[in-house]
């Protein structure tokens, strides 16, 4: 069985290789790809595989717009973090989808669930176009986070707030703990649930249900302290942010 996967994460790609060979040795993975523009030119250039694994969130952009550059006729397995029910109109129309962190149980049953409906199932493309309008208006829920030579998953309502230190993006949990991302602000500021978290200068995004109190500082801006925050960081609310945070609050 040939297999492209399309992910643009090293340490994804590696591992679910490694998971595919454990689960069937006649697996062949014939190319791997990061971006929509390098699977199109893949596609140009290599005859079509018999599967794919796909990410929805590639380097530069969803994986949806493939489908609507090139005629993909093959059976696709989205890999995702994005929650179960963003995705429900993929099992009713068989086609299946693997939550990240992807575990081996799991990917065996969608492999088997490919086998069974036999291989030249083509991707219904209303399909497509309904989830990529359902996640356009969805808000990423979890973070997969690497740990020395491990991966954890942290949920959006565990994190406290986002921060930039020294060029580099953390995620500080509500246990305290500090996680580097690599995400900038911009681009989690877009992501990430408005109603939960608000953007209060250049560097900080907080959650509002970390916050535990709220001060008046000099210059009418206001300060933020978070619950369970033993660091020395000073979060201060941009004198231009107060009023559009005081309606996130009031809301």
């Amino acid at each position: 069985m040939n297999v492209l996967i399309v992910e643009n994460e090293k340490p994804a790609i590696v591992g679910l290789s490694r998971l595919l060979k454990k689960i069937d040795i006649d697996i062949n993975i014939v190319g791997t790809t990061e971006s929509v523009e390098s699977t199109i030119n893949w596609f140009q250039n290599n005859p079509s595989p018999e599967l794919i694994f796909m990410d929805i969130q590639l380097d530069d952009g969803l994986c949806f717009e493939l489908f609507e550059s090139i005629e993909i006729d093959i059976p696709v397995i989205f890999t995702t973090a994005y929650d179960e029910y963003t995705l429900s109109a993929f099992k009713v129309n068989s086609v299946d989808y693997l939550l990240k962190p992807i575990d081996e149980s799991s990917l065996s049953n969608a492999i088997n669930k490919f086998k069974s409906v036999h291989y030249k199932k083509p991707v219904n493309d209303d399909i497509l176009r309904q989830l990529l309008k359902e996640l356009n208006k969805g808000y990423k829920t979890r973070f997969l986070i690497k740990v020395g030579e491990h991966y954890k998953s942290i949920l959006a309502s565990e994190i406290s707030c986002f921060y930039i230190l020294e060029r580099a993006t953390f995620i500080k949990t509500s246990f305290d703990r500090d996680y580097s991302v690599d995400y900038s602000l911009d681009y989690l500021q877009k992501t990430i649930d408005p109603d939960k978290f608000f953007r209060i200068n250049r560097n900080y995004i907080v959650n509002i249900n970390a916050i535990s109190d709220i001060l008046s500082y000099s210059s009418s801006r206001l300060k933020i302290k978070l619950n369970n925050d033993k660091s020395i960081h000073d979060l201060i609310v941009s004198k231009e942010k107060v009023s559009d945070f005081k309606k996130w609050i009031d809301k």
